[in-house]
């Protein structure tokens, strides 16, 4: 039977995380037997855009790399290749495995048929896989309440709008994505009925670029400002750059997503636009599972990572947020209604 938990000792932000450990155990070898070595410390296999997309994968390497400072561990992470299979992902989990990796963790719900093969080939191996579930005895699924960071970034939106329409930006059609546009619509209506939201998906499929591709990003966002706009929410991933590129140069806000893209070092030239961004604490997942399998009882089945345990939530690092009428306390008394359970946040 699956088990469901809520993680209690996650923090949000790669900045605040405290989770940190080696794994030990047996290396598995093809056949899933014991190679008789040493586990290795923590790797992870990145989602489409790879490292550098100052959101989603880099959340996950700044909690591998905090790993490994700390405790100096041997760490892997491996890039994907464009136009890539399941096969290919199975491989690269699969070689991840055979080399004594553990935990071994796929970033993003693209890895789960591989997931689901490899793990069953690799039994002494801990598998983690981030915004997906995947049954398996040995396969934690590490899934967060993105729509209720999303519905906080729609609550700062709309105490930030000056012309009455906001915008989203999302980088691919899918149910997944769908969570942060419900939220945040949801958001801004409850606080505000008359803000108009424009919304629009890059791509229906990842592989025509939704994820990866700023320049598609920045055009969907100037589209928004010429209708308007002056708050864009982008969950795009790498695509994200564009967008909040196209804010700077029209001197709107646009709110990031994922890490706390204000202090990304790549986004410092656009930084004074980033209003804020909506957290999801990728890195603290990672650091969890890696806990979990040091202290020798591994978590499987599905790990939640919500706003009552600080899985997800909004970075605060901008200042000019504290110069917005009511934006704070708006923000605070929505976090209170999500967690105590009087505001339910739609998930489509």
């Amino acid at each position: 039977m699956r088990r469901i938990s809520k993680l209690t000792r996650v923090a949000v932000g790669v900045a605040s995380l405290a989770l940190a450990a080696t794994a030990c155990g047996g290396t598995s070898s093809d056949s899933g037997d014991s190679g008789g070595k040493d586990d290795l410390g923590v790797a992870i296999a990145y989602d489409i855009g790879g490292k550098g997309d100052q959101s989603f994968n880099d959340a996950a390497f700044a909690g591998l790399e905090k790993a490994k400072k700390e405790f100096g561990f041997k760490t892997a992470d491996v890039e994907p290749t464009e136009g890539e299979t399941d096969a290919d992902k199975e491989q690269r989990l699969a070689s991840l495995a055979k080399q004594g990796y553990n935990p071994v963790i796929g970033i993003g719900f693209a890895y789960g048929p591989a997931m689901e093969a490899v793990a069953a080939k690799y039994p002494d191996t801990t598998f983690g896989i981030v915004d997906s579930v995947v049954e398996g005895e040995n396969v934690a699924s590490l899934v967060f309440a993105e729509e209720q960071a999303s519905y906080l970034a729609g609550v700062a939106a709309a105490k930030a709008t000056k012309s009455n329409t906001v915008g989203f930006v999302g980088g691919v059609d899918i149910p997944l994505i769908h969570k942060f546009q419900a939220g945040y619509e949801q958001g801004v209506k409850d606080t505000n009925a008359k803000v108009k939201v424009v919304s629009q998906y890059l791509t229906q499929t990842a592989e025509e670029g939704g994820f990866s591709s700023p320049d598609k990003g920045k055009a969907a966002a100037e589209g928004q400002i010429e209708k308007g706009a002056d708050v864009i929410y982008q969950a795009a991933g790498l695509s994200g750059q564009g967008v909040i590129e196209a804010a700077a140069k029209a001197k709107v806000w646009a709110i990031g997503v994922d890490s706390d893209q204000y202090n990304q070092e790549a986004l410092t030239g656009y930084k004074d636009y980033i209003l804020t961004s909506a957290l999801k604490d990728v890195g603290g997942a990672v650091y969890t599972l890696t806990k979990s399998v040091q202290d020798g009882k591994p978590l499987t089945g599905t790990q939640v990572f919500d706003l009552k345990v600080n899985g997800v939530g909004l970075s605060d690092s901008n200042p000019k947020m504290a110069e917005i009428p009511g934006l704070k306390e708006a923000v605070d008394k929505a976090k209170t209604g999500i967690t105590d359970g009087t505001i339910k946040v739609n998930t489509e």
